[in-house]
Formats: C-alpha cells, sequence, structure tokens
C-alpha cells in the first residue's frame, strides 16, 4: 500500500521563531475528504509530541491511525463533510525536517546544529502546508496535548483564519510540573553513554536512555486509579528468578514493552527537540499579557475537553483556557471529563470523546 504522506516544501530561507533558519524545510501532511468548491470546509490537525500526521487510514495507506475512531467517513469528524489536514511537526522524524534530517547546507543529519525549535515554528509549518494547498480559511484548527499548544499559536499568529477551536488536554503555557518531568527525560537520554553529544550512529542510538524516558513519560499519560484497576499487584512470575530486580510485577512488564516499541520508532534528538519546545511555550508571549493574547483569538466557538485525572496537563489548565477565552468574549463550551486514563483519555476513551466531537462538528 502507497504511503498517504505528502509533503509542502518551503523555497528558501525559513526563519524560525527565536531565531536561526531552515533552508528548504518540509513539512510532511495527511489529508482526508474532499476540499468543497468554496474552499472553507479544512480542519487542520495538530498532533501531540510523538505521533506522525498518520491520524487515520485511507485509500493510500490502510494502516490504522492514532485518531482511527474519530476522521472517517460518517465519524465524528465526518469526510463527507469536511477536509481533514492532519500535519507532522516540525522537528519531527515522521517526513518533516527536523534534527534527523539533512542540513543541505553542509550534506550531513542536523542532530543538534538544528536551530532552536518552538511550537510557534510548528504553528507557522501548518500555516505553510495550507499556503501549499491554497486554503486560507479554515472551518476548524484542533490539536491535543502540545498539539494543543500549537494550535493555540496558530489562533494567535494567524488570526481570524478559523471558525473553531478544540484544544484538548492543553494549556495556555507548561508548568513547572510538566517541564521538570521533560527535564528529566531529556537527562535520561543525554546522559546515556551511546548519545555522544547526539552523533550517536543509527545502529546505535541511546536505548537506555530513550526506553528510561518513555517508562516515565507513559506514568505521567495514565492516572494511578488506572494502574490500581488495571494491574492491581499481579505478576508475572511468582519469584525472581535469580534476579532480585527483574520485572516481576505486570506493571513493570507494560512499562518495558511500551518502552521497547517507542525507541525503535522515534529519533532522540527530534525527541529533545520537541520536548524543550513544549517547555518553552507561553501563549503571553504573542500580547502584553494573556489576555492581551487570547483577544487574538477570533474562533467564534471553542470546545475546551479536559480529563480529571490528568496530572501532565491538569484540569485547572483547561478551566483557565476556557476562562480566558470567555472573557475574551468568544463562545466558550468546556467539559471536564472523568476518565480514568488521564493524559492519553484523547487517545484511548473514545466513548467519552465521540460524542463531544461529534457534537461540536455536527
Amino acid at each position: 500500500m502507497v504511503n498517504a504522506r505528502q509533503v509542502a516544501v518551503y523555497d528558501g530561507e525559513f526563519s524560525l521563531y527565536r531565531g536561526g533558519s531552515l533552508l528548504n524545510p518540509v513539512f510532511a501532511y495527511e489529508t482526508w475528504g474532499q476540499l468543497n468548491a468554496a474552499r472553507d470546509n479544512a480542519i487542520l490537525i495538530f498532533t501531540g509530541l510523538s505521533p506522525s500526521a498518520h491520524a487515520a487510514s485511507s485509500p493510500n495507506d490502510a494502516t490504522p491511525g492514532w485518531w482511527e475512531d474519530m476522521i472517517g467517513r460518517d465519524k465524528p469528524i465526518d469526510t463527507n463533510r469536511y477536509f481533514v489536514v492532519c500535519v507532522n511537526s516540525l522537528g519531527s522524524c515522521f517526513g518533516s525536517t527536523g534534527p534527523a534530517s539533512i542540513n543541505p547546507r553542509t550534506g550531513e543529519l542536523y542532530r543538534l546544529d538544528f536551530p532552536v525549535l518552538s511550537l510557534e515554528d510548528v504553528a507557522r509549518g501548518g500555516y505553510e502546508v495550507l499556503r501549499h494547498l491554497e486554503i486560507d480559511h479554515l472551518y476548524a484548527v484542533l490539536g491535543p496535548s502540545m498539539g494543543g499548544m500549537s494550535a493555540l499559536a496558530f489562533e494567535a499568529m494567524f488570526s481570524g483564519m478559523s471558525e473553531r477551536l478544540v484544544l484538548m488536554s492543553s494549556g495556555l503555557r507548561s508548568l513547572p510540573f510538566s517541564i521538570a518531568l521533560r527535564s528529566l527525560q531529556r537527562e535520561m537520554i543525554r546522559r546515556d553513554p551511546e548519545f555522544m553529544e547526539g552523533n550517536y550512529a543509527a545502529d546505535r542510538p541511546p536505548l537506555i536512555g530513550m526506553r528510561m524516558a518513555r517508562k516515565l513519560g507513559m506514568i505521567t499519560y495514565r492516572s494511578a486509579e488506572e494502574w490500581r484497576q488495571r494491574f492491581g499487584r499481579e505478576r508475572t512470575q511468582s519469584d525472581y528468578s535469580g534476579d532480585p530486580f527483574g520485572l516481576v510485577f505486570e506493571v513493570e512488564s507494560y512499562l518495558d514493552h511500551h518502552a521497547r516499541k517507542f525507541t525503535g520508532q522515534f529519533d532522540p534528538n527530534c525527541y529533545l527537540y520537541l520536548s524543550r519546545a513544549s517547555d518553552m511555550f507561553d501563549i503571553a508571549a504573542h500580547g502584553a499579557s494573556i489576555e492581551a493574547a487570547l483577544a487574538r483569538v477570533q474562533a467564534k466557538k471553542i470546545l475546551i475537553i479536559g480529563v480529571k485525572t490528568d496530572f501532565l496537563f491538569p484540569i485547572y489548565q483547561q478551566q483557565e483556557l476556557a476562562d480566558g477565552l470567555a472573557k475574551a468574549g468568544r463562545q466558550v463550551e468546556y467539559v471536564a471529563l472523568d476518565s480514568l486514563q488521564g493524559h492519553d483519555s484523547f487517545l484511548v476513551d473514545m466513548d467519552s470523546y465521540r460524542p463531544l466531537i461529534a457534537g461540536f462538528f455536527a
């Protein structure tokens, strides 16, 4: 099956938000549905830190996407009605230019010579894809987690371009707790002896550091109550089999499985750059204050979804988003879900999310 990924190429110097530039960068994306005659039925989706642009299957790529239950014919984001565009973040390793790409100026991988990355650059990448598709007006912009902050940056930078906005498990800025967690994840990667200041060999990446970082990430993506109900104190073995610190409990094996799976999929340098970009985001940078920045968001109808068990982007951050946008005069619907799955609820608790998204796009 042919990969559905497409690319938009920027011709020339692409200046980054915090300085530096990229020569002829590319932005990977996928699409579903058809653009209507008025060219105003497009929905732009920004992703979380690690997903690609493959949000759903298509005739060109039948593999399930990370939001398979949400996008498609007669699904909540109905491709009979909407033209859906999902972009891979600038700085990622799934087709868009990032640290794992070749620097056309040197012919070598960028690695840590890649300029400082910001979510504003990710947002502008989405804008460049729209320019490539000759779309100058959107029905909606949507994003979860890091993608929600990218979507908010898009709204501030390209004010008035979209009619609607959906933010899920996101925030106005990164808070100290999430910054601290990501800082520890980055240190785990950078202290791996195989990291070699970012110059690791393709066949010898810093696997231990990436696995540790992913395990910590998985712990923050779910809730303690889910761990209790799902795993309890179930064991994979009845004794220690000669290793007093082996994988004895089911929850340990679960984390190890996901860590090993992730290390074969994501480039470590790309992970570092996107992680740091998330830390640095603050919507107040787009005005003299948070209030001034939110006044730039012109979407007429907004949906904010948070999860009470999410401790990476706590529920009060979603309330803060909703209150700030309502104060700016926008029509805001705010929903606080009781989902057990914590931050990952937007990926796994489809029974809660489907009716909300379907109602908003009905």
